[in-house]
């Protein structure tokens, strides 16, 4: 049995055009984050701030198509940062796989000031250990291991892709409808006095 070890790590940098509401107030919303991130229609939320997801088929060397879905844990810290973790894994479409299958997922997404300007900085890193199936085992480690890496930096590049599409569009929605909510009570209140 051949054992072997992916990774990916992607970093990001975008410039936050500040709305009426800091985006620190945004990042501390796990659900919002986590839907700017992630298809909501293959997320599902469970207690405690986590996420089931569920990614995208994927296809290994054109012999096995295989969906991972994963449970990750979403937290902000009191500076802002947001952070993940995955807490467990299953591999749908290939049980030799699924049973011999370990990943890892870190991520954080920082909001930073540079020269009165506010960017979002983040890094996520993935891991797959896995143990090769036999159909596999003549195939040289190479071979497999950049199939494997390029695989997970596929991923990775998806990911990165819907954040710098929908985080920040979900953001000045969020603060814009935050802030509509904020004027109306504001005004009834003044109404009733």
């Amino acid at each position: 049995m051949q054992n072997l070890r992916f990774t990916a790590s992607e970093s990001l940098e975008i410039a936050v055009e500040e709305q009426n509401i800091p985006i620190q107030h945004y990042l501390r919303q796990p659900e919002r984050l986590v839907r700017a991130i992630a298809d909501p229609k293959l997320m599902e939320s469970l207690p405690e701030n986590r996420y089931r997801l569920k990614m995208r088929p994927l296809n290994f060397m054109n012999l096995y198509r295989f969906q991972p879905t994963v449970i990750l844990k979403v937290w902000t810290t009191n500076d802002g940062t947001m952070r993940l973790q995955s807490e467990s894994c299953e591999i749908r479409g290939i049980d030799y796989i699924n049973q011999r299958f370990s990943l890892a997922v870190t991520g954080k997404l920082a909001p930073t000031e540079y020269k009165g300007k506010t960017y979002l900085k983040g890094r996520s890193d993935v891991t797959v250990t896995v143990d090769i199936p036999p159909i596999l085992w003549l195939t040289p480690t190479p071979i497999l291991e950049v199939t494997g890496n390029s695989l997970l930096k596929s991923v990775l590049l998806r990911i990165k892709q819907r954040i710098l599409s929908h985080l920040l569009k979900d953001y000045r929605q969020w603060s814009d409808s935050s802030t509509h909510k904020k004027s109306s009570t504001q005004l009834s209140n003044v109404r009733t006095v």
